[in-house]
């Protein structure tokens, strides 16, 4: 096992080089000159996107940046820009999350560290392809791909886990182990890895290339969550509430070893970082607590309902940038009335997600009271 992780420090070693190689042609001025402008307004819209993306990434351990990706790029952050700086801003949000979730007995730090062992290294090829494309085509062609790439993952994951959940719900029974995950265990190639508090015991073969899809992604849109929650769900057999929140252990490990790469760069946005910070570390523990108060199924629910409507989102926005690039033709006025609309489905993805997770924390504490004062009154008949 020793020696994978010796071949993977090995790897990560050799990644800066060709990283450089990439981005050679963008000199740090390049990268600058691409930040947003920010004012008093902008500042709020960042606060209040921390906030709420920390209390969904809490709820369901995604680490949010399905909403905050796009919700910087909507202010006019180039892709990568906001990609880097929400990576720099995840790895401590996630790290107050992950001690939170622990502290409620949800987490488990051995699996979380053996994912991040090879999420790692997918992050470092996710950076190179990043910045190999905004060298060569600017933010524009950055802006494109993360934008194809959130409509393409978003709606396929998203659908999946909303018939997984309306599925649940008709049952009205908590989640059972997947047959894929049955199969998974099945598969006996050493080293074999038991993993106490998921309850589960794998290959670390079937662990090593979903770890490695993970990294990607969370390079590639800062998402990493899309591959691994539900990786850990259907492909491991680790309970819904345990899986999000063991990804966010493996989100820490994979935003800090990120960060290092992406500001050597200079392309992190310290400003938007600390803005989103302030809320979202607020956001994120208030959503650990919602954890405790909903059924498994409402994670996958909310999960999936946020991620059609972020999806619905980018695709408006997808238009203009293919114009930006040049391979079609829009006048202005198209151009100013699908940023806006794109702009307006974001703020109503992250105002739903806060609705949804609020309101059921809500309304099952107050079902938990109920039956509490309802032993309680029984006890005393008795």
């Amino acid at each position: 096992m020793w020696s994978l992780v010796a071949l993977g420090t090995l790897f990560l070693i050799s990644i800066p080089s060709l990283a450089e190689a990439a981005g050679e042609a963008l000199g740090p001025g390049d990268v600058v000159k691409q930040f947003v402008r920010l004012d008093a307004l902008g500042a709020i819209y960042l606060i209040i996107l921390g906030f709420l993306g920390g209390l969904i990434s809490g709820f369901i351990g995604s680490g949010g940046a399905f909403v905050l990706t796009p919700g910087m790029m909507s202010l006019g952050a180039p892709a990568a820009i906001a990609v880097a700086s929400n990576m720099c801003h995840k790895f401590p949000k996630s790290m107050v999350g992950a001690y939170k979730r622990y502290k409620y007995g949800q987490l488990d730090l051995k699996l979380g560290v053996f994912m991040a062992i090879s999420a790692v290294i997918g992050v470092q090829l996710g950076i190179y392809v990043q910045k190999f494309i905004f060298a060569r085509w600017g933010s524009a062609g950055s802006n494109l791909y993360v934008s194809v790439a959130f409509v393409l993952i978003l709606t396929l994951v998203g659908l999946y886990m909303l018939y997984d959940a309306r599925r649940a719900v008709r049952a009205s029974t908590e989640d059972t182990v997947s047959g894929l995950a049955e199969k998974m265990k099945r598969i006996n190639i050493p080293p074999m890895i038991s993993f106490n508090a998921a309850r589960i015991r794998v290959s670390f073969w079937v662990i090593a290339p979903l770890g490695l899809a993970t990294g990607l992604l969370a390079a590639t849109i800062a998402v990493g969550g899309f591959i691994g929650v539900p990786g850990m769900i259907y492909i491991l057999g680790v309970s819904p509430i345990m899986a999000s929140a063991t990804e966010l252990v493996v989100a820490f490990l994979m935003g800090l070893t990120g960060t290092i790469t992406w500001a050597v760069s200079g392309f992190v946005d310290i400003r938007m970082v600390l803005l989103l910070l302030a809320g979202s570390l607020i956001g994120v523990q208030v959503g650990a607590v919602g954890t405790t108060y909903v059924k498994e199924y409402m994670i996958k629910l909310v999960m999936s309902t946020i991620m059609l409507i972020v999806s619905i989102s980018r695709g408006i926005a997808i238009p203009t940038y293919l114009h930006e690039l040049g391979l079609i033709e829009l006048n202005q006025g198209t151009v100013n009335l699908l940023d806006k609309a794109s702009f307006i489905i974001m703020c109503f993805a992250l105002a739903l997600g806060g609705v949804i997770v609020l309101g059921n924390m809500w309304k099952r504490k107050k079902e938990l009271q109920a039956e509490e004062a309802g032993v309680a009154v029984n006890l005393q008949k008795s």
